[in-house]
């Protein structure tokens, strides 16, 4: 029974105009390797990249090249009897551009937000390391959203 469930899915997917990814001509194969990502400027940028660069591959001869803008926020979330903050929200959005190089022309501009938490209930060593872990997620989450957002796209 569930080979039948499965089949009725893919037929489904078929009649809808599904198209894999990184199928033959996908946008994710019209991506890869073919990206040239603006150097960072700050820690975050660098973690940005660096996951961009993991997904869509470092261009050798790019074809596109992609801006990306960050912005980010730290907000007070819990708040002890003391008036002590227990817990942060670091709220992240990044505007990125895609242009393509031979002709300059935009193939795509949007924004990207997410946010993620973490505790202030160590010590100062412990709090710090959460924060910078906090970033890192936060950079992954945004740059995933990117790729998302592109491989989606008609290129």
């Amino acid at each position: 029974m569930h080979w039948l469930k499965t089949a009725l899915l893919c037929l489904t997917l078929a009649a809808c105009g599904f198209e894999p990814v990184y199928g033959p001509n996908g946008s994710g194969t019209a991506l890869q390797n073919r990206v040239q990502i603006d150097p960072p400027n700050d820690r975050e940028g660098f973690l940005l990249v660096q996951r961009l660069e993991e997904r869509l591959g470092r261009a050798g001869d790019p074809a596109y090249r992609l801006a990306v803008s960050l912005s980010a926020a730290l907000q007070s979330r819990a708040i002890d009897p003391d008036g002590d903050v227990r817990r942060f929200h670091l709220i992240g959005g990044a505007n990125y551009t895609l242009t393509d190089t031979g002709t300059g022309a935009v193939i795509r501009s949007d924004r990207v937000n997410n946010f993620v938490g973490y505790s202030a209930t160590g010590t100062n060593v412990a709090t710090v390391a959460a924060q910078r872990d906090a970033t890192q997620r936060l950079m992954t989450i945004l740059a995933d959203q990117i790729v998302l957002q592109l491989q989606a796209g008609d290129l």
